[in-house]
């Protein structure tokens, strides 16, 4: 994106870029892009700590853990919490829905304790990463 906007926006020459100093616009919106998708990561990271804090210590007995799950409960049950990295922000920032997904939660909790099964995914680090192919591969029909 910024070698792009440069290219686009700037003469090369020599393997330099210049462009127009009074032209910040292409500045600040680059910068102002990689700003946002930092936040982005970190509010992900936040969430994503949060949820494993919940479901892994969800029945522990150790005080350490007990208080982490507590608060892990406390801050996703909050509804409209206005500080930047509450649980509502959060949702709302990666496009996702907080009342599902809190709803999601306190039902896996009550379907632990109650002993019913609920479907199984794989254990470990719960990830919240969108993935997209990388390569394509084509097969060719020979005649």
């Amino acid at each position: 994106m910024f070698k792009k906007t440069f290219y686009e926006t700037g003469m090369v020459t020599d393997g330099w870029i210049s462009i127009d100093p009074a032209d910040a616009g292409i500045i600040e919106k680059v910068y102002q892009k990689d700003i946002r998708e930092g936040e982005e990561r970190l509010m992900l990271a936040v969430l994503q700590d949060a949820v494993e804090c919940f479901k892994t210590y969800a029945f522990s007995t150790r005080p350490r853990e007990k208080r982490l799950f507590q608060e892990a409960e406390e801050w996703i049950v909050e509804k409209n919490g206005d500080w930047l990295f509450s649980f509502e922000n959060i949702c709302e920032t990666l496009q996702l829905h907080a009342d599902y997904l809190r709803q999601g939660l306190l039902s896996w909790k009550d379907a632990k304790r109650d002993g019913r099964a609920m479907p199984e995914y794989p254990t470990g680090r719960v990830n919240f990463v969108k993935t997209r192919a990388t390569q394509a591969s084509v097969r060719l029909k020979t005649a």
